[in-house]
């Protein structure tokens, strides 16, 4: 046992010393086989015959009607479009040429090239850790502060489009997210939060409904079963509203008297904390603003610690919705500090404060005469800021691409959160005269400020280049993904690509004009195999004659 121990680590040793001799003598044994290739050629070229192989082959072509030939490109030509397609749909659906990540994935490892890091830790839900490298928390998946509730407004959706607003990864995430909440130690579970547990994993809406419910006859008091109720069966926010009016009583003296006498009852403060925002959610979508506002501000006040929820986000749409636009400023100066983590909804949101101060008489053409003053320039700086963060969100304020529902989770600075903000604010700017046409008139300016390639950014971190895979999960598979930045088409598309037009190409010629075709094949093919006969005949004239009749005897 000990040897086998001990022996184990000499083994990827020697291997990582064989891939990198490998590496370093690949480029000279190339040369040196080819070498070899035309001095075994020149050597056996007498003993098997090759001249009289090559004359009878030359004969055996000639005597191909044109037909064969139009059927070998035609072929050739339907070979490689059948692979362009393929590529074509494959870089669609997965962003990468499949040809390359294949080539990538199997020859780079042998020829000593760094293999692909693994994807395996990049998306994890709010409640994971915080990632040490910055590129990766940078693909950190985030619950969506304004996300929708299920029953009365995703699910309608689906009943009249016919379409599944939400992804089963999101919905697990939010599975996920719930059992952490809502259930918390599984070492001293009650039979109600038990059921619960596993209503959470349920995929069938029914089912967890119907778990919700046996979760109420083993106990009346079990407040996350109301909650699941209010978010899936009810289909308006009046019901949901109801609901959760009666999670909240059910409980309400029960948590404040855990809270008194322990300080240990998470599950029991996520739980007071997510009705309480859910309720001044309901407040906002009935119209009752300034009790919504209320509503966020006590619990931002009683409970600060839990910054992460991003409550703020909440409290900042329902101020622009109230046009307390000192009051927005003063949250921002609270959150938008260099110190703490940025989102869509605080550079966008000072950008649309700043935007709106000048936006009423900005005009470019009165700009490109006298140029910006100092307040157009602070709002144009707050502009490309804001793009520099989040690149996605100018095409939806601009009505450049269309708006969904937004997802139950997003990724910071990628799709989803463009999506998320646009659905919620786009009011807000077009509320704010001038607003959208400043924007317009500046956003694509940022990209002239950014270094390409991204390899360092301008005022933030270089833009993550895992966004796209993230958000092709979290988003529905009818909606086209925005990619920042563009994506070069792969070679092999292009290849192949050149190389299907080039063959039908020949097959028509070929099919026109054979005769033609035939003298221009002929002539290719002696040009391009001139430089072997003009090497043969240095060779012969450099070595005497004796050498290569004894060699060939050998």
């Amino acid at each position: 046992m000990e040897d086998s121990t001990g022996s184990n680590p000499q083994s990827p040793g020697f291997t990582e010393k064989l891939k990198s001799w490998l590496s370093w003598s690949w480029t000279y044994v190339c040369f040196l086989w080819f070498g070899m290739v035309l001095i075994m050629l020149y050597v056996l070229w007498s003993p098997l015959k090759l001249q009289e192989t090559l004359t009878s082959a030359s004969v055996f072509l000639n005597t191909l009607t044109p037909k064969f030939y139009v059927a070998l490109t035609g072929t050739s030509s339907l070979i490689s479009g059948l692979i362009l397609i393929f590529e074509w749909w494959y870089f669609r659906k997965y962003g990468t040429s499949f040809i390359e990540q294949v080539s990538v994935s199997h020859l780079r490892p042998l020829l000593g090239g760094v293999e692909s890091s693994s994807t395996t830790g990049l998306f994890s839900s709010v409640n994971g850790d915080a990632e040490p490298r910055p590129s990766v928390s940078e693909c950190k998946v985030w619950r969506n502060p304004l996300n929708l509730f299920r029953g009365a407004e995703y699910n309608r959706y689906t009943w009249v489009t016919g379409k599944e607003p939400l992804t089963y990864y999101d919905m697990n995430l939010s599975a996920q997210d719930h059992q952490t909440f809502f259930t918390g130690d599984t070492q001293q579970l009650r039979p109600e939060d038990a059921v619960m547990q596993k209503a959470w994993r349920e995929r069938n809406p029914q089912a967890r409904i119907r778990a919700a419910y046996q979760a109420i006859e083993i106990n009346h008091q079990c407040a996350a079963a109301y909650v699941l109720l209010a978010e899936e069966e009810a289909t308006t926010i009046t019901e949901a509203e109801r609901l959760f009016k009666k999670a909240l009583s059910i409980g309400k003296d029960g948590f404040y008297e855990i809270f008194s006498l322990c300080n240990t009852a998470g599950k029991d403060i996520n739980l007071l904390v997510y009705i309480k925002r859910r309720l001044a959610m309901c407040a906002r979508k009935l119209g009752r603003i300034k009790e919504a506002v209320k509503m966020m501000r006590d619990l931002m006040k009683e409970f600060p610690l839990l910054g992460m929820l991003n409550i703020h986000e909440n409290l900042l749409e329902a101020l622009l919705e109230l046009q307390a636009y000192a009051d927005v400023q003063a949250v921002l100066a609270k959150y938008d500090d260099i110190s703490l983590p940025k989102s869509a909804t605080i550079c966008y949101t000072s950008a649309l404060l700043k935007a709106r101060a000048v936006s009423d008489k900005f005009s470019p053409e009165a700009a490109s005469r006298r140029g910006l003053s100092t307040a157009e320039m602070n709002a144009v700086e707050a502009i490309h800021r804001a793009v520099e963060f989040n690149p996605h969100v100018p095409k939806y304020l601009l009505e450049m691409k269309s708006l969904i529902l937004p997802p139950e989770h997003i990724l910071k600075r990628g799709d989803s959160e463009a999506v998320a903000y646009a659905f919620f604010h786009l009011q807000h700017w077009k509320r704010a005269e001038g607003a959208l046409n400043l924007l317009h008139c500046t956003w694509e300016g940022t990209f002239r400020i950014i270094p390409y390639p991204l390899e360092k950014g301008h005022l933030f971190y270089p833009y993550p280049g895992c966004t796209e895979t993230a958000d092709r999960e979290l988003l529905p598979s009818f909606h086209e993904v925005s990619v920042y930045p563009k994506k070069e088409l792969p070679f092999f598309i292009l290849f192949t690509a050149g190389l299907c037009s080039f063959t039908a190409m020949l097959a028509m010629l070929t099919h026109q004009f054979p005769e033609l075709m035939g003298v221009f094949a002929k002539a290719f093919f002696s040009t391009l195999f001139a430089p072997l006969g003009f090497f043969a005949d240095k060779m012969e004239s450099f070595m005497p004659s004796s050498f290569w009749h004894q060699l060939t005897r050998i």
